[in-house]
């Protein structure tokens, strides 16, 4: 079948064969999860450190042991980190029988309001709440296999994540290559462009986004300091991490540091924390995002939202944060083909319309819509 035949098919036997497509692609992201998510985490990880490695490529060092130290730095960072938050979860832990007495204060006060309130004795509320206990256990000793066998998938998931990085950086020339050799001559100038636009957009995106989290968590850890809450540098740190889910981290975080603050100190505390988050996060939604960040992903609210939920059930949890940078690669593939534009014009933000020349008959409405 040509191409002409192709553009002869009636409209819905080309919405027939998209709508396929797309429900094959995403069916294989979603069986395929356990090698892509790795594979991708990767991909995001080589570009981040290809700076690095041509660097230490121009110091004359060889291409593998270039690859080598560039993974063991980025793993160094890594560990880093995981040990600063182990210390202070250790931190933490030491004060959990403290916390479980004003649990337990919390819900003997919310007791004594029921019985008072509802004439629901307190016998009665201790039956209803051994039974949920009960059911809880049990059903947490049914998942603790299910949690174990996650946590070995984790493990492995990152194993294999950092030989997927050293391989990908070491053979860089040979993906470019490859890319190249699957289009036709007369196409590679584009394909190339495409691939150099998508390793600095992905690149600054990622490299801003870390900078963002340390700058939020530095924030929100001088204001827990400044309310004298406890655990601030906790707190702050898990804030700073959850913030780089989009539009739904924030309020995970605010949630858990509002529980804690609450269980740990005073109502009034808790409702500080709550505004002074909700301040924090204003800060970096309007000034810290669009200059840390910029524009690079450049999409709007609404898709990218959709794509966090999308990327929640094909991939979980990190599928919330992989698709944000997928889908940005998506965009720049779209803007390059003629037949997809209308695909990057969906995704990207409003644009006011600048060249009156461009809108189609009818353009007075068109123009005003431009400029709302």
């Amino acid at each position: 079948m040509n191409k002409d035949k192709i553009q002869e098919l009636p409209f819905y036997a080309r919405l027939a064969f998209t709508l396929i497509s797309v429900v094959l692609i995403l069916f294989l992201l979603k069986e395929g999860k356990g090698i892509l998510i790795p594979l991708f985490f990767a991909l995001l990880a080589s570009l981040l450190l290809y700076p690095v490695t041509r660097r230490l490529e121009k110091l004359h060092i060889g291409k593998g042991l270039a690859s080598i130290l560039s993974v063991l730095l980025f793993l160094l960072c890594i560990g880093g980190f995981i040990f600063f938050f182990s210390l202070q979860i250790i931190g933490f832990s030491k004060d959990i029988p403290i916390l479980e007495t004003k649990i337990q204060e919390l819900l003997q006060h919310v007791q004594q309001t029921i019985s008072w309130r509802y004439h629901i004795d307190s016998t009665q509320q201790m039956e209803y709440l051994t039974k949920s206990a009960n059911s809880f256990l049990s059903g947490a000793a049914n998942s603790i296999g299910n949690i174990f066998l996650n946590v070995i998938g984790i493990v492995i998931w990152t194993v294999f994540m950092f030989i997927y990085t050293y391989f990908m950086l070491y053979h860089k020339g040979l993906l470019v290559r490859f890319s190249l050799a699957l289009f036709r001559p007369h196409h590679r100038a584009k394909v190339y462009n495409v691939l150099t636009q998508t390793r600095a957009v992905i690149n600054s995106y990622v490299m801003g986004l870390l900078i963002e989290m340390a700058t939020v968590a530095i924030l929100n850890t001088a204001g827990f300091l400044i309310l004298g809450i406890k655990y601030a540098v906790l707190l702050g740190l898990l804030t700073a991490v959850l913030n780089i889910i989009p539009y739904l981290g924030i309020y995970t975080g605010m949630a858990i540091c509002a529980l804690l603050t609450f269980a740990n100190g005073t109502p009034l505390q808790a409702l500080e924390v709550v505004i002074m988050l909700v301040f924090i996060h204003f800060l970096d939604a309007n000034i810290l995002l669009p200059r840390i960040v910029g524009a690079k992903v450049n999409m709007n609210p609404f898709i990218t939202i959709v794509v966090v939920l999308i990327g929640h059930a094909i991939w979980g949890i990190p599928g919330m944060f992989l698709f944000i940078p997928l889908t940005a690669m998506i965009k720049i593939i779209c803007e390059q083909v003629d037949a997809l534009k209308p695909w990057a014009i969906l995704i990207g933000t409003e644009e006011k319309i600048t060249n009156k020349s461009d809108l189609p008959d009818g353009k007075s409405q068109l123009e005003e819509e431009g400029k709302a």
